[in-house]
């Protein structure tokens, strides 16, 4: 494998740093348009995806969940050396991909509030990922994330805003709860700047109700298609609203772990932002190496049968 992948002593040192890093080119801006726009013609066909349509509402979140298990080009993409080097520098020689996520934000759209996310247990109430040892309680080190912009991603359209540094202490109990409401979406200003949370009020989790996030920490992610950032689901971030007029923003999030930590633990259905999907026709995808916890669900093949390819490092 290429050492051209891979990252440097000096990137590495620097992600441990800052919690992130990026941004790195995955593909060219053609070769991200002609991707973009097969996945595109695809997306509204559900006959083979993971989650049913009629398990989740038309505004949350999870319609945009997992389609790297039904449609061939994200199957390719979860797998991409590009991708995975890198992300094996950081987490090890055996890793999984556990989640995907499509992040669109159209013209007028809220811009997301300032987050961090270790369990994932903040809008469905129930851990979705554990490193050994951790608890619901227990600070660890939640996942890692490659947010790949699949168009143009600049300040106007929404791009991501990261605090550097800031993965080393939670602000937020994800034990605390957020009530789903619809209605708010796209209905809030929060320090001057139209934001939310996909229908939920992130500042309902913070630890201390007095706390706000210094903005002038803030480092705004330009991107181009094709480009990705790298990061700490705990590292501080957060996006801008799009006051564009015509430009929409595309991102896709790829979601990765080393394969010895649990997924969905005693988990059969995932409820949230305003819907349930079951997990029946769900699998974790080892990217790099090989599976360390017999415990997790692992899909071998996509939903069209084709096989996942791990990396060899």
């Amino acid at each position: 494998m290429s050492n051209k992948i891979h990252l440097s002593e000096e990137q590495i040192a620097s992600f441990h740093k800052n919690g992130y890093i990026g941004p790195i080119t995955i593909y060219s801006p053609e070769e991200m348009a002609e991707i973009w726009s097969a996945v595109r013609r695809q997306l509204p066909d559900r006959s083979n995806a993971a989650y049913p349509s009629d398990s989740y509402g038309a505004a949350t979140n999870i319609s945009n969940y997992d389609r790297h298990l039904d449609i061939n080009k994200l199957s390719q993409h979860v797998t991409n050396p590009k991708i995975v080097a890198p992300v094996s520098d950081i987490l090890g020689d055996d890793v999984l991909c556990w989640r995907t996520e499509f992040f669109p934000k159209y013209p007028g759209d809220e811009g997301t509030d300032w987050h961090q996310a270790d369990t994932f247990a903040n809008a469905s109430g129930k851990p979705q990922i554990l490193w050994p040892g951790e608890t619901e309680d227990q600070f660890g080190k939640g996942t890692l994330t490659v947010w790949t912009a699949f168009t143009d991603s600049t300040i106007e359209n929404g791009c991501l805003e990261i605090m550097p540094g800031t993965h080393h202490k939670m602000n937020y109990d994800e034990n605390r709860s957020m009530q789903y409401q619809s209605d708010i979406i796209n209905n809030i200003e929060k320090d001057g700047k139209s934001r939310g949370f996909f229908g939920y009020d992130y500042r309902d989790l913070q630890i201390d109700p007095d706390w706000h996030p210094d903005e002038n920490q803030a480092v705004p992610l330009e991107m181009k298609a094709g480009q990705c950032v790298i990061f700490w689901s705990t590292l501080m971030h957060a996006s801008y609203p799009n006051i564009s007029d015509k430009m929409y923003r595309m991102g896709f999030a790829t979601r990765y772990a080393p394969s010895f930590v649990d997924i969905y633990p005693n988990t059969d259905h995932v409820h949230e932002y305003g819907g349930n999907i079951p997990l029946d026709k769900f699998g974790c995808v080892i990217v790099a190496g090989q599976s360390r916890n017999a415990n997790n669900r692992i899909a071998t093949h996509n939903l069209l049968g084709n096989p996942f390819t791990p990396l060899s490092v």
